[in-house]
């Protein structure tokens, strides 16, 4: 005899077999992490069976499931700069899903990110050599592509906190970084000016309303050019603005003078989380900008106002664009109830009947005494007569809610778990003819929590909370049939401050109700003790209690800046931004005096270089070095046509002789020296002093990469004895493609 199979067994079986291999191939690979395998099965069974709806969903999902991981997979690989690991899952990722949009997205940061660091590498390198205001420049350039690059981040508070309060804010070129020392009494301002320009190789271009007889004293040692021109422009009223790495233009510091002579630049600021008009405000306020536009749609900034006003407005945005604060909220709410029901005695019965019975031995309700016999006279009660109740109930009931919360600083969240409860509400029109009309509203029942966090520094939490927990109790009918209900509540309104990862139980919300009830023979079933055998007594015992349970758990909290950031030279009230007069130098010693204006008031002019630059007596002179150090500075990148600094510093104690060597094809010296021989230009740099030389790029060398060098260094000291010489530093240089 055959063994029965049930139908719906033998319906599966085939429906079973009729499934694509595919599909439950690639479902086992799923499980074991292999997407990529689970996507080419299903690739393959879509080519074969185009028309099978199941495949194709199970390759839609898949093919997300795989793009979502390779996307994490990317983000991770470019934050930690593995570019060429992130371009290989790039790639995956656009056989993956070629129509997906993030495939060009990726493809552009990372080439971004490759380019900028390499910059980050240029300007640590410039933060060793102290050049810190062409690191800033290199690190802020980044930043305006990327707001949030850690590297660049990193990078400007190492320079911020190398840096004084009262540093220039303006990048200058070696030859203002010239040590002089300076004294004139009662002199022309012109003839000072003509002492710095013989000295420093620098030329000045004077305005026509400066006046050229003001006379000036001044005493100024072991200061740089540039500390020099601002002592000397602040005292006489007077602002300047950089030609180029040479030149210099003088004119009156009054505001006519300003607006004609200061280049304003635009800027536009992007902003990642601050708020737009709060900072149209505070730009409006501290820096005093001239001309601002803002987009509240992309959410930027326009500025136009001087580059020192711009840098100061950049670091003032860049100390409010900050994420905020964000946290995640761990709330279990739980109600624990206890229901007890107690029911213990007799029950007798209610009603006793006498009367006459007809026929049938029922007691009518009317009755003829004439017509029925008198042995017709019965009595009768409820059957059972007694009846015993023994019962007795008890519940516990465990009600829990956990919610888990993400909520940004200062913002609501709300959570709410119950259902909502209708409520009819009809209205009666008289007017002609009866009308009746029916409106339903809604009540919400359940469980209503709403909290307000705000992140404090340390990481601690203010919680403003407010719970509210109510229940259906009973419903009610209500006039012309309408429905209302008997709503029970219990709420609590409440600040605290949690630590992070710190629970707090919020319980003693409890709602106790306690009833007894008797029913039985009246005055018998009030008997102590007897009672129960006269009556039935009832005990009802309900106990809830609320309890909330909360932990909060910061997400990100607000990064403040380095404390060399909070500080930010703001210039003066007449121009915000605008470079310090102090003096960095710790050595420097200064002295200005006002003119007398007596007529025949002599002038004693006197320029000498740095004392750190004079050559030491041979009494005094100290032991042959090993070897002589030169530092070559080349200015990385300039465009056709552009000008080229070349810084050769002496860190030595004797003098060095060499000759500057360079293409003479692509580049041309602005200063030629007799007797040189093209491309060639002879040096001497004093001990302990420095040598710039001005090249020009010709458009010959527009698009090239060239190489500018010391040839034929040497050095000797005072007895005549050679000292190697050593060079370091890049002489690489970049002309820019000629647009």
């Amino acid at each position: 005899m055959k063994p029965f199979i049930p139908p719906l067994i033998v319906l599966a079986a085939l429906l079973a077999g009729c499934a694509n291999p595919a599909l439950r191939e690639s479902e086992d690979l799923s499980r074991q992490g292999q997407l990529p395998q689970a996507l080419r099965v299903l690739n393959d069974a879509v080519a074969k069976a185009p028309e099978n709806r199941d495949l194709i969903v199970a390759q839609a999902r898949t093919r997300e499931q795989l793009s979502s991981r390779l996307v994490m997979q990317i983000e991770a690989l470019r934050l930690a700069n593995r570019w060429d690991e992130a371009l290989a899952a790039v790639q995956q990722l656009r056989e993956t899903d070629p129509k997906s949009p993030r495939v060009a997205w990726f493809e552009q940061e990372i080439e971004r990110g490759k380019r900028q660091e390499a910059q980050l590498v240029v300007a640590r390198g410039l933060v060793k050599e102290g050049r810190l205001d062409k690191a800033e420049g290199i690190a802020r350039a980044v930043l305006s592509e990327s707001p949030q690059s850690p590297g660049a981040r990193a990078l400007i508070s190492q320079i911020a906190q190398a840096r004084p309060l009262e540093a220039t804010t303006a990048e200058l070129a070696p030859a203002y970084q010239k040590q002089i020392k300076l004294e004139f009494r009662e002199a022309p301002l012109r003839q000072v000016f003509e002492a710095l320009a013989r000295s420093a190789g620098i030329n000045f271009v004077f305005d026509k309303d400066v006046r050229s007889d003001a006379k000036v004293t001044v005493f100024l040692n072991n200061v740089t050019l540039d500390e020099a021109m601002r002592v000397i422009l602040t005292t006489q009223q007077l602002d300047r603005k950089l030609l180029n790495d040479s030149t210099v233009l003088i004119f009156p510091n009054n505001q006519a003078k300003q607006r004609e002579h200061q280049e304003l630049i635009t800027r536009t600021f992007y902003l990642t989380n601050a708020d737009v008009k709060q900072v149209q405000a505070l730009v409006r306020t501290i820096g005093k900008v001239r001309d601002i536009h803002i987009d509240e749609r992309l959410n930027l900034v326009i500025v136009r106002d001087t580059p020192e006003v711009l840098q100061l407005v950049e670091k003032l945005i860049a100390a409010v664009d900050l994420p905020e604060p964000e946290v995640i909220l761990d709330v279990q709410v739980m109600e624990l109830s206890t229901n007890r029901l107690d029911t213990l005695g007799l029950q007798w019965p209610t009603s006793v009947q006498l009367g006459i019975s007809d026929a049938t031995g029922n007691i009518p309700s009317q009755v003829f005494v004439g017509g029925h016999n008198p042995i017709n006279f019965r009595a009768s009660i409820a059957n059972p007569a007694i009846l015993a109740t023994l019962t007795g109930t008890s519940g516990d009931v465990n009600l829990l809610a956990n919610p888990k919360i993400r909520v940004k600083n200062h913002e609501k969240a709300k959570v709410q778990v119950g259902e909502k409860v209708p409520v009819f509400t009809t209205t009666t029109n008289f007017n002609g003819s009866t009308s009746v009309a029916a409106s339903v509203s809604y009540l919400d029942v359940g469980l209503k929590l709403e909290v307000e966090p705000s992140v404090q520094l340390d990481n601690d939490v203010s919680i403003k909370m407010s719970l509210e927990v109510s229940s259906l109790l009973n419903q009610l009918t209500g006039p012309g049939g309408t429905t209302a209900y008997d709503i029970g509540t219990r709420q609590a309104t409440t600040t605290l401050r949690l630590a992070d990862g710190e629970t707090q139980v919020l319980a003693g919300l409890i709602n106790d109700e306690d009833r007894s009830s008797m029913t039985g023979i009246p005055g018998l079933s009030r008997m102590p003790m007897l009672g129960r055998l006269f009556g039935t007594q009832t005990d009802t015992r309900n106990k809830s209690e609320i309890v909330l349970l909360i932990t909060p758990h910061v997400v990100r909290n607000l990064t403040l800046p380095e404390s060399a950031n909070a500080r930010l030279p703001s210039g003066t009230d007449a121009s915000p931004g605008a470079f310090s007069a102090l003096i960095k130098s710790q050595r420097a010693q200064a002295g200005v005096g006002l003119a007398s204006g007596a007529s025949g008031g002599g002038y004693v002019p006197a320029y000498s270089p740095s004392p750190t630059a004079q050559a030491a007596s041979p009494a005094d002179a100290a032991p042959a070095p090993s070897e002589a150090v030169v530092l070559m500075d080349v200015t990385p990148q300039v465009p056709a046509g552009g000008s080229v600094s070349v810084t050769l510093k002496n860190d030595s104690a004797v003098s060095v002789k060499g000759e500057l060597s360079y293409d003479a094809t692509k580049l041309q010296a602005t200063q030629t020296v007799a007797g040189a021989a093209p491309g060639r230009v002879p040096v001497e740099i004093a001990p302990k002093g420095d040598k710039v030389v001005i090249l020009r790029a010709l458009p010959a060398a527009s698009g090239q990469v060239l190489n500018i060098s010391l040839d034929g260094a040497g050095a000797a000291t005072a007895n005549g004895q050679f000292v190697p010489v050593r060079v370091e530093g890049v002489g690489l240089l970049t002309v820019e493609q000629a647009k």
